[in-house]
Order: structure tokens, then sequence, then C-alpha cells
């Protein structure tokens, strides 16, 4: 785990800083971003950075202490911003809730240290507490390229994550998530990709429920880990992933796997990764530009054979279901589905095949009969409820015909597939209704709605 938000330059630690940070490491924090508020503890915090290597330090003005900010304070900072170890600026923004420095000062010293940021070609650390129409302001108006960050200790609601999301920011929550009344920010976290998500302790303060009234530590971090997991409906092991590529992507600090994998677990699934190949491109797919699913690299180098897949496989029953869905369209290797399905069976495994429902116009037969037996459940793409927006939305190389393809697809499989299911992507050309009635009413079928912006 990566604790992106730390003051352990403060003196709350004095006593005890370096027992502190065994505990983190104890507990599997693998790095922590030092963050100074002050020019004092900019400094510590670099000073931290230099004496342990899985340490980095960001170094900045809080709003509370804009109003001390002096010409010289910036020459100092630019000082620190050339040592390596400095990887961002902040904690910068406002704070309107304590207003401990007057707020035109407030907002004057913010885009100073934006404009630096850009200098310097660092990212920012955004502090925004009851100030959330100005934060955004001053973001757009000082948006280019180079500005990037994070808005740290998130407390907005789903409008404000998704306009800064949409400005390239990535939201990190704390210990405030785990609160038993902290819904609406629950809710916030279900809003927002995983590839924008991050965890963070905002050590000293901010302890999670669990240790809540204790001095907060990197330690702790877990617990958020686990909150945004039940949040999201997946595994500690995929929030520490996911974030730690965030990191990675933002600071290039940590670790990325970008070696692109067969076989791929979220949850208590395994999922097959067996081509990138499809007969769509969808305006929702990111199978073009970003290569990652929770955290993994899904672009293959070579399309795996079926002895590779099984090797990575090892034991299908230890999960849940095994999955046929990759980047790609799985049933253009038909016969890898097959051989690869039977071996599982035959270890006593379930198989789940992910497809656009076009195998039948790829392969020019009905293909359905060949997987009885070897397919436990099927998910097929509807995405649309009618001809023109499923061709609009998915430009699929079949063009002719291709919708009423996939629902006799859809309405066969039932034939041959104990569980099928519809499936749309809740854009907002589609009818979810309409799409929800052809499912269950003309296909006989169940139906699912996913969430564009959830991949995995």
């Amino acid at each position: 785990m990566i604790d992106t938000h730390a003051h352990l330059e403060m003196s709350q630690f004095d006593g005890d800083r370096e027992d502190v940070i065994k505990r983190g490491v104890n507990a599997g924090v693998s790095l922590i971003i030092d963050v100074g508020t002050d020019l004092s503890g900019s400094k510590a915090a670099v000073d931290l950075a230099h004496k342990y290597d899985f340490i980095f330090a960001s170094v900045g003005i809080h709003p509370h202490e804009a109003k001390e900010i002096t010409p010289d304070t910036y020459t100092e900072i630019k000082t620190l911003l050339a040592d390596t170890r400095v990887i961002a600026i902040g904690e910068i923004g406002l704070d309107y809730y304590k207003d401990f420095s007057p707020r035109d000062i407030q907002q004057r010293e913010f885009i100073n240290q934006i404009r630096l940021a850009r200098e310097f070609k660092k990212p920012i650390i955004i502090h925004s507490r009851d100030a959330k129409e100005d934060t955004l302001r001053i973001l757009k108006d000082e948006a280019s390229s180079e500005l990037r960050g994070i808005m740290h200790c998130f407390s907005g609601d789903e409008d404000m994550a998704k306009r800064c999301i949409d400005m390239g920011f990535y939201i990190s929550f704390a210990g405030p998530i785990t609160y038993p009344n902290a819904d609406r920010l629950r809710r916030v976290i279900n809003s927002i990709p995983t590839n924008r998500l991050l965890i963070e302790t905002d050590s000293p303060f901010l302890a999670p429920q669990q240790v809540r009234g204790k001095r907060n530590e990197p330690a702790y971090v877990r617990y958020v880990a686990e909150k945004m997991a039940e949040v999201k409906g997946l595994s500690p092991e995929d929030i520490e992933r996911v974030t730690n590529l965030n990191v990675y992507n933002l600071f290039n600090i940590g670790k990325a796997d970008k070696s692109g994998m067969i076989v791929y677990k979220i949850r208590n699934s395994l999922y097959l990764n067996i081509t990138n190949r499809c007969t769509n491109d969808c305006t929702f797919c990111a199978r073009n530009t970003d290569p990652y699913v929770q955290g993994y690299s899904l672009r293959l180098e070579k399309e795996p054979s079926a002895d590779d897949i099984m090797r990575d496989i090892g034991d299908p029953k230890k999960y849940k279901e095994i999955v046929f869905c990759g980047y790609g369209e799985p049933t253009l290797r038909l016969n890898i589905i097959k051989e690869v399905s039977k071996k599982i069976k035959d270890k006593g495994g379930r198989v789940r095949l992910n497809t656009n429902g076009q195998a039948n116009l790829i392969h020019k037969r009905n293909i359905l009969p060949e997987l009885k037996g070897l397919i436990d459940s099927v998910s097929v793409s509807l995405n649309a409820d009618t001809s023109e927006k499923y061709n609009k939305i998915c430009h699929p190389v079949f063009m002719n015909g291709v919708f009423e393809a996939i629902k006799e697809f859809i309405r066969e499989a039932k034939n041959y597939i104990p569980d099928v299911v519809a499936t749309i992507v809740d854009t907002s050309d589609v009818d979810e209704k309409e799409c929800q009635r052809i499912a269950e009413k003309e296909l006989g079928v169940k139906f699912r709605k996913r969430k564009y912006n959830v991949i995995g």
C-alpha cells in the first residue's frame, strides 16, 4: 500500500517517529509521501525523504499559512523543488471552514503555487474545504497540459469529483470514509473509476473508525483501503494494486507491472485475456488508449496458447469462476475457448464467457451448440436498444444486421448455456428501460446495467 499523504514531520511524532515508520512498513506500507504545510515542515519532509528511501516529499504552504508567505518563502520553496526527493507541490489550496488566512490571500497564493508547479513540472496536492466553486474556478483558469495532481482527503460532492477528474486530477480519500455517518462520501467513491482513486491517512489527523480518537499513522491506511474495497465491491488487494499504479502514473514512483497479463484476479474470480482483437470499436472502450484493468496491464505481445493459459490458471476450483474477458472479443479464438473450458470443467471449475455476441457472424455458423457443457454462464453486450444506436456506439465491423444477429445469438444461447445475461453500458444514448424490455420480455434472459467508467 502507498500512503499518499502523511505529515510525519509534525511534532506529534517527535517522540516515536522511527517506531511509527517501522509500524507502517510492517503493516505493508511500501511508500509514503510526506507533505509539508509550511516552510519549516517542507524542509523537514525533505530531510525525512533523504533518510528513508521509501519516503518522498511534497513542499508547499497550506492555506492556513498563506498570510505568512513572503517573497523569501518562494525563494526557499524553489530551492527545495530542485531536490530529487521532492515529487510535488503541496499542501496548497483553499480552506473557507476555518479561514485562518483571508480568502483573497488564500486564492492569490493558491494561484502562485499552481504556477510554480507548472514552472517546475510538478503535480500539486490540493486541500479544499468548503471552497468548491473557487477551487474549481482557479483550477480551470490555471489549467494546462502540465497541471496534474491530487484532491487530497476529498470531502466534496460527486459533481466536484467529476469536474476534478475531467481536469485530470486524482481523488484521494482518508479515514473519514470509515465513519458511520459518511454515506455521502462513500457514494462519491462509488461514482469514481478506480483508475482515479488514491488512499491516504493524513497522519496524524483523521484516524479511521477502528482507531478513532488515537493519533493517526501510516499503518492505518489499510483501514481506508479495506473500506474503499468494500464500497467498490473489490478486494483490498485490488485497491492496493490499482492505487499503486495510479501513484506510479502520477509521480513515477513505486512499481508498475507493464507486462501483459494472460490471467488476472479480481475479487475471487479469475479472468482470461486471450486476445486484444475485437470486431467492435466502442466509444466507451479504453482498449486502444489505456491497457489497464484494475491495475493489470492487458496489452498482449502475443496471443497465448491453451497450455500457457492453463499453466497460469493453476487449480480452477480456487476461484468463484473463470471468465473469458480480456481487452478483446474472446470468440475470435473459439478453439481456445473450447479447449481451455473443457480442461477447466474437467478439473471442477466454473466458466463464464463475456462476449459481444457476434461469434456466429465471425465464424459464419451457429457456434453455440459447440459450447454446450463447457460454458456455465454467458454475458452478452447488447449495449443499445436499436440497430442505429448500436452502430453509433459500437462501430462494428459487421454493419448490416449486426444488432439483430446479436439478439438472435442471445435468444439461441438459452438452448445451450444455463445462465444468459444481456448487458448494457449506462451511456446517455441508450434507453435503459427499452433494453431491459428487450432482454427480459423479447429475449427471455436476465438484464444487467454496467457503469461506463467501471472496467473489471
